[in-house]
């Protein structure tokens, strides 16, 4: 079968000999064979020219199948024992990288010297197959695509303000209050002006429109401004746990949960079976992070980040 679809794709018996290590009057007697054991020619040949027949192209077809699930197969065996290696690209957004991800690293070193990893920490939007990345991390709603996804931890929100803004401008009671209140967006293009979706401790489902003078498509800028006390903001709990924590910001709102479904994905080229560099990157962060990641656990139970010892895995 191996030498029939090379003779299909080289599209001459002498460079499917070269192919495959054997002389051209081998590879004829091996086509000729596999043609008497069907009991049906599979290919024309002249002197100077092949052409499959209908029997032929059909075979031909099954064959590329089946040898590519033989190579599949060949490769999920190998896998296991074979040490991940290579060049890593990966893209993520910039804080969540440097906060979350970069800390890790050092622990992923030891455990997988072979990788050479390769971070780009931006909150850009890249396409993994055109600029060759092997993985991105996402943080949004994900939406239909012919990636592949994993679901590496829940990304919580809280709506939260300076006590210096509170102090100023009141606290406001309900999430429709926001309205009137200066709030940070991620946006100028609908002016200055987004809509905040929520739930309510009863599970109700509601929205707010609101708006203020300050808007940034950077995270982090957004959490300097909410700390300087220039509005309210809509920030995830990763990036601004210790701040809820040392009461620089106070969260708004208990027992309502605001957002969409978003999460923290890991998406990339939608394959059946992934390199191992790629399957062991994705399984160490959702390992790392965990159902329950470590930012949103309490202080008393929150996991170390994890330390460079042996080949221990990392928390």
């Amino acid at each position: 079968m191996t030498i029939f679809s090379r003779v299909v794709a080289s599209g001459s018996l002498s460079a499917a000999a070269r192919e495959v290590g054997l002389s051209p009057a081998m590879v004829s007697r091996r086509l000729a064979a596999l043609e008497a054991r069907l009991g049906v020619r599979l290919v024309n040949r002249t002197t100077r020219s092949l052409s499959l027949t209908d029997e032929g192209a059909a075979y031909y077809e099954a064959c590329a199948r089946i040898l590519a699930e033989i190579d599949e197969a060949n490769g999920v065996a190998a896998a296991g024992r074979a040490e991940p290696q290579g060049v890593l690209k990966v893209a993520m957004p910039a804080s969540f990288g440097h906060k979350h991800v970069a800390p890790l690293i050092p622990a992923f070193a030891v455990r997988y010297p072979k990788v050479q990893l390769a971070l780009s920490l931006s909150d850009r939007r890249v396409n993994l197959i055109e600029e060759g990345f092997d993985v991105a991390i996402r943080i949004a709603e994900l939406e239909d695509s012919s990636l592949a996804a994993r679901k590496l931890a829940p990304n919580r929100r809280v709506v939260c303000a300076s006590p210096d803004y509170l102090r100023r401008h009141g606290t406001p009671r309900t999430p429709q209050d926001l309205a009137q209140h200066d709030c940070l967006v991620a946006s100028w293009e609908q002016g200055f002006a987004m809509t905040w979706e929520y739930k309510g401790p009863d599970g109700k489902a509601g929205a707010v429109r609101v708006a203020g003078r300050y808007a940034c498509d950077n995270w982090e800028v957004l959490r300097e401004w909410a700390l300087a006390g220039l509005g309210v903001a809509l920030k995830s709990t990763w990036d601004v746990r210790a701040h809820l924590e040392d009461g620089s910001l106070v969260p708004l709102f208990p027992g309502y949960t605001f957002g969409t479904d978003v999460a923290i994905y890991a998406v990339y080229p939608h394959r059946r079976y992934l390199p191992a560099k790629t399957r062991v990157f994705i399984d160490f962060l959702a390992d790392s992070f965990g159902p329950e990641p470590y930012w949103d656990r309490p202080s008393a139970r929150r996991t170390p980040k994890p330390r460079i010892k042996g080949r221990s895995a990392a928390a």
